[in-house]
């Protein structure tokens, strides 16, 4: 509100200040409006404190409800003929693996010509079709040439483009020499090459039938499968990526190791799940420190009227205390259908001040010795039972667009929408009451100056008769 420093201004009497102090306690009415702002500002600022640390512990539920990603095994053998990737639901063992053969994808090489760009095909026929059949392929691929698109760089090009089972380049061995080579996309005998043309022509140079005696194409690299032995079994496959033997375990063959066996050993591995177990013990953790700060309360002094400014924003706050509840009642709450029902029997325990604590020892025993037991413990059916699996609903209720903190935060900012309209309502009478009073002592100030010039003048008068 602008000042107004006029007031007064000729007279002996000091208005402006006046004016001022009375600015000054009618604003005063403000303070019990900004107080209240400032409160509700800081609760909305801890809510948000809490809502993410809430967040954090669902995160950590989720992964702990997901026990089917959490590795139950690890490989600890070295293996240089092979690599091997567990899925999670690989069984712990020792496997002695031989590679007898790799699976190699087969090359086929055209016959030599002098130019990439010269057509090859009879130039009497308006189109030609190649088809390239592979027993491991439900269609064969199907590439259909123009009258003056069979150059070894068309056929090259139209092939590629398929995007298919089967890729095209060309080979230049000098100036005046050049070759078409077909590769298989997959490795195996299940995906050789029939190439074969309805352009007479074009045969001479492109097409090939491994039952021929007399073929264009030569064959460079010949299909081939994988061929292993695990723990004595016979086992072919057409990749050398085998997803299926042992199950769980993905090997990726790299050498042949004939004569020389390797042991592929699969050890039980609890760290993963102990972790995760851990993650959801320190977030709740962090929650409870986040709780206790935000609803901390500092005794005042003796003979204080006013509350310690250190005391939680949200101190006294139902909701948050009925969050706290909740969480603190879900540890206690009975998992049933198993043989661990509570979280103290796999070594999470509760502290008289609220904090989880792991016995690792403990949840080490569990899992070595049931393991299945702890999974269903925590996940449950994946959808209403298991402790972690109420936990991550419990929070994604809370949490939901319409849960417990959203509404929370929509009760403050209604309170903060009311306190401004509050606000803004009284500015506007301070306003007006003190337009009033600057109306009211311009009119005194203009009347006081004016008795003052008439005075002046009276005084005149008379010491002009006297003297």
């Amino acid at each position: 509100m602008a000042t107004v420093s006029s007031l007064g201004a000729g007279t002996n009497l000091d208005l402006q200040s006046l004016y001022d102090s009375l600015e000054t306690s009618e604003k005063t009415r403000l303070t019990p409006i900004t107080t209240q702002q400032s409160s509700y500002k800081a609760k909305l600022t801890a809510w948000g404190i809490v809502q993410t640390s809430l967040s954090k512990l669902q995160t950590a539920a989720d992964k702990l409800k997901d026990t089917s990603s959490i590795a139950a095994t690890k490989v600890t053998s070295t293996n240089t003929a092979f690599s091997a990737t567990l899925a999670n639901s690989a069984a712990a063992g020792n496997y002695s693996v031989e590679v007898s053969a790799l699976a190699k994808a087969q090359s086929l090489l055209s016959k030599s010509v002098t130019s990439k760009d010269t057509d090859l095909g009879d130039s009497a026929l308006a189109s030609r079709t190649i088809t390239i059949a592979q027993s491991g392929q439900k269609t064969p691929m199907t590439v259909t040439l123009a009258q003056d698109k069979t150059s070894l760089a068309d056929i090259r090009d139209a092939i590629n483009q398929q995007q298919g089972s089967v890729s095209a380049s060309i080979i230049k061995s000098d100036d005046n020499t050049y070759y078409l080579s077909l590769t298989a996309r997959d490795s195996g005998t299940a995906n050789e090459m029939t190439v074969t043309t309805d352009d007479s022509t074009l045969a001479q140079y492109i097409s090939y039938d491994k039952s021929s005696s007399s073929n264009a194409m030569s064959e460079q690299v010949a299909a081939a499968d994988a061929k292993l032995s695990i723990n004595g079994v016979a086992i072919t496959r057409s990749s050398n990526t085998v997803t299926d033997a042992p199950e769980g375990v993905t090997l990726t063959l790299t050498k042949t190791n004939v004569g020389s066996p390797e042991t592929l050993t699969v050890q039980k591995d609890n760290q993963p799940m102990v972790d995760a177990v851990q993650a959801y013990v320190d977030a709740y953790n962090s929650l409870q420190t986040t709780i206790g700060n935000q609803t901390k309360y500092t005794a005042v002094d003796q003979g204080s009227t006013s509350q310690n400014s250190g005391n939680g924003d949200l101190l006294g706050d139902g909701t948050l205390r009925n969050i706290q509840t909740s969480l603190r009642s879900a540890l206690s709450t009975s998992q049933a259908g198993g043989d661990f029902t509570l979280l103290s029997q796999i070594g999470v325990t509760q502290d008289l001040k609220g904090k989880l604590t792991v016995d690792s020892d403990k949840l080490n025993k569990a899992l070595n010795e049931k393991s299945a037991s702890v999974v269903n413990f925590l996940s449950g059916d994946g959808k209403t039972t298991g402790f972690a699996t109420h936990a991550s609903n419990l929070l994604k209720t809370m949490l939901s667009s319409d849960g417990t903190v959203q509404k929370a935060e929509d009760g403050i900012n209604t309170s903060l929408k009311r306190l401004s309209d509050q606000y803004d309502r009284v500015s506007t009478q301070i306003e007006a009451t003190m337009a009033r009073y600057k109306k009211q002592f311009t009119s005194l100030s203009t009347l006081v100056s004016s008795m003052t010039q008439t005075g002046n003048y009276l005084n005149q008068q008379f010491n002009a008769m006297n003297s």
